[in-house]
């Protein structure tokens, strides 16, 4: 580290001029191949996915999304306009991307003929729609081609007669791009750091870093979706991450330089000395957020394998910013890191104390003093704040929770309001025909779904023209998000179809998009505690190897567990239960069937970042005096003030990403912010070092054998 350093700091102007070319390369190139983000996520052999493999087989042309029109009469009825609207849909129809006949008016032109769209408008005749067919699913989709089928339909709009869009392709025209909070929170930053270090120059180093090298990142990640099946969400989630552990860690390094500075160090010493301490903290904590978001590779899945290493890679990215384009610029920088005051002080009085006077040295003592009862309040808070997570729901959160006003939600709304709240999420009955037993099976289960209490309606049964594959669609009486829902989903699979296929064997499947949602979720949770022991054993490894200890390790995977506990909490809370839900402009449904996932690894890394650098500074005065006592309160004085500066600069950051208006991000954001701000406040300031004061001399014991056995590799490098 101490080779890194002193390269980069004597070498300054090539490192700068290395990360500028890779900056605008990247950046270039990015931005002239575009990007190739996508949601294909592959469930293999599930119910829900072999349905809707044998619709596509025998529906090949009606494959793809089917999206709504919808049409709301504000005064008198909807026929006062049907011919504007079949004219309209006319032109819908011969769109790109539209499918042939895919298209179907609720108009009934012949009467007494059988009619497409006979159940398509509401018994008062105010509120109906318009299907279409696309040729392709939502995420293949052009969106130029989208939104030309909505501003075609838009134009007959008027004051009697409102048009709106639901449906997974034009939800993607209204799909916030960015995040509108995201400047609020660098001012937030900005504000932060300037308090904390009192000098402009300071305040825009990590600040700088963090943007550069997250434009770096977004680059990559974009040319990296062209290899990999990357989700939309991933650029976003990206920004979040980079964001937090960028400033983060060089927040970390120009402290400890800025503190070697005061305490009489030359400038390339202060910064060697910076990255040889605080730098290995930074790649260890850096380390260990990789481990914890490519631990998402052992739940096989290809939606969250591009997350996992696209998150991944950002991280990679700000950390080696950190480690050496960082130490070059503080070597432009020089003194200029220290405020006007500190330069004057170090002038006139010489260099401060090792140890620090003041605030957080009084706090660590006090710690000391009533370890126990600061831990069992610290807990307790904790587990109050965890209690909403008995309550989690898996699911996704359908377009009932997108932002009022938004026309998906109101196409939503008046769907439900003229159909029943069960027909924004149809079950898809699918069935394979070989010969008449098998019709008369799925005419059979269709009767006697209509006895079933949670079904609104049964469509008849609509065989595909070669006679191969029979489809039933199936209204719940209850939203897509109920539990309610699910039940039937289960029923349907485990009761009705087994009794209607004794005399025929065929295979009969449900599908459509809650039934894929249910499964995803199903399949998700039942792999949780797989990933949870393989990011907690790799991090405990990682910890063991880092502080030679035994204990050490799992004092931080159980602070991790609670942080994460706490963290679903507060998501349950606000995003199920609706607490404050309204201040984000977020609806109330069930938390994203992915997220616990991401999140769980996001939250190790950032949990682990946390313990890395404050255990690092106690274990380095541990090696330094041999005292536990002293290590403990020293370490914690040195470190406090920087950890909840960092923090506040994490939370600020987190939370702006609420306000996107994205509910998945605002979920991300909640989440990571509240938990950021429970491990800083109450975990690190007061569970970790009151149990490590409790624990004794213990903290730093390492059976010899074992001792033997792990390489031996220093984070904090004795100064």
């Amino acid at each position: 580290m101490k080779f890194l350093a002193r390269f980069a700091v004597r070498h300054r102007w090539y490192v700068l001029i290395v990360w500028i070319l890779l900056f605008v390369g990247i950046s270039a190139v990015s931005s002239s191949v575009g990007s190739a983000y996508q949601n294909n996520f592959s469930l293999p052999n599930t119910n829900s996915i072999l349905a809707t493999k044998l619709l596509q087989s025998g529906f090949k042309a009606k494959s793809g999304d089917v999206d709504q029109i919808v049409f709301h009469a504000t005064s008198g009825t909807l026929e006062t306009d049907r011919a504007a609207i079949n004219t309209m849909l006319g032109k819908v129809a011969m769109l790109p991307e539209v499918a042939k006949g895919g298209v179907v008016s609720p108009f009934c032109d012949n009467v007494g003929a059988m009619c497409p769209g006979a159940l398509q408008m509401n018994k008062s005749g105010t509120i109906a729609y318009a299907s279409v067919t696309f040729t392709k699913s939502a995420h293949s989709l052009d969106i130029p081609k989208i939104k030309a089928v909505q501003t075609t339909a838009e134009k007959i709009a008027s004051k009697q007669l409102q048009v709106v869009f639901g449906g997974p392709a034009f939800g993607q025209l209204n799909s916030p791009k960015g995040s509108p909070g995201e400047l609020g929170g660098l001012i937030a930053t900005a504000i932060v750091l300037l308090l904390a270090f009192g000098s402009f120059f300071a305040m825009l180093l990590p600040l700088g870093i963090a943007l550069f090298a997250l434009v770096i990142a977004s680059g990559a990640t974009t040319l990296l979706s062209h290899a990999l099946s990357i989700a939309d969400f991933a650029p976003i989630l990206g920004s979040l991450i980079g964001l937090g552990v960028g400033i983060d860690y060089a927040l970390f390094i120009v402290t400890r330089s800025r503190q070697n500075l005061k305490q009489g160090m030359s400038v390339e010493d202060s910064i060697i000395s910076s990255i040889n301490t605080s730098g290995r903290a930074v790649l260890f904590a850096g380390s260990t957020v990789c481990i914890a978001l490519l631990g998402m590779l052992v739940l096989g899945f290809s939606f969250l394998n591009g997350v996992g290493i696209s998150a991944a890679l950002t991280v990679v990215i700000t950390m080696t910013a950190s480690l050496t384009l960082l130490p070059s610029l503080l070597g432009f920088q020089k003194f200029r890191v220290l405020s006007r005051k500190e330069r004057r002080s170090l002038k006139n009085s010489g260099p401060e104390s090792v140890v620090p006077a003041g605030g957080w040295q009084r706090w660590s003592a006090f710690v000391a003093r009533r370890p126990k009862v600061l831990s069992l309040a610290a807990i307790a808070a904790i587990l109050l704040v965890s209690v909403p997570v008995l309550s989690l729901q898996l699911g996704s959160s359908d377009q009932g929770t997108d932002p009022a006003g938004s026309t998906t939600r109101m196409a939503y709304d008046y769907l439900a309001q003229g159909f029943g709240p069960g027909f924004n999420g149809p079950l898809s009955v699918v069935g394979a025909i070989h010969n008449a037993n098998d019709v008369a099976a799925l005419n059979a289960l269709a009767t006697s779904l209509k006895t079933e209490p949670g079904v609104a309606a049964v469509l008849p049964l609509f065989e595909n023209p070669q006679g191969t594959v029979g489809l039933i669609s199936v209204i719940s009486k209850t939203s897509p998000q109920s539990s309610a829902t699910n039940h039937l989903i289960d029923s349907i699979r485990n009761v009705y179809i087994p009794k209607a296929t004794m005399s025929s064997g065929t295979h009969i499947y449900v599908g459509g998009q809650t039934a894929i949602t249910k499964d995803f979720a199903h399949i998700l949770d039942s792999k949780i505690p797989l990933f949870l022991t393989v990011i907690v054993i790799l991090g405990c490894l990682l910890l063991m190897v880092a502080f030679r200890s035994v204990l050490v390790p799992l004092v931080a995977a159980a602070m991790n567990l609670l942080a994460v506990a706490a963290s679903f909490g507060l998501v349950v809370a606000v995003f199920q239960w609706g607490w404050g839900s309204s201040l984000i402009n977020a609806g109330t449904g069930p938390v994203e069937a992915f997220l616990p996932v991401i999140m769980i690894a996001i939250l190790f890394g950032l949990s682990m970042d946390y313990q890395v650098f404050l255990v690092s500074r106690m274990h380095e005065e541990w090696v330094n005096t041999g005292d536990n006592e002293l290590a403990i309160e020293r370490g914690q004085a040195n470190t406090g003030r920087i950890i909840t500066a960092a923090a506040l600069i994490m939370i600020s950051v987190f939370f702006s990403f609420a306000f996107g208006g994205q509910r998945v991000i605002a979920e991300f954001g909640i989440g990571l912010g509240g938990a950021v701000l429970l491990d800083a406040f109450i975990l690190r300031t007061i569970l970790v070092p009151a149990i490590m004061h409790a624990i004794g001399k213990a903290n730093w014991w390492m059976p010899k054998w074992l001792d033997r056995i792990i390489p031996h590799v220093a984070v904090e490098a004795n100064e």
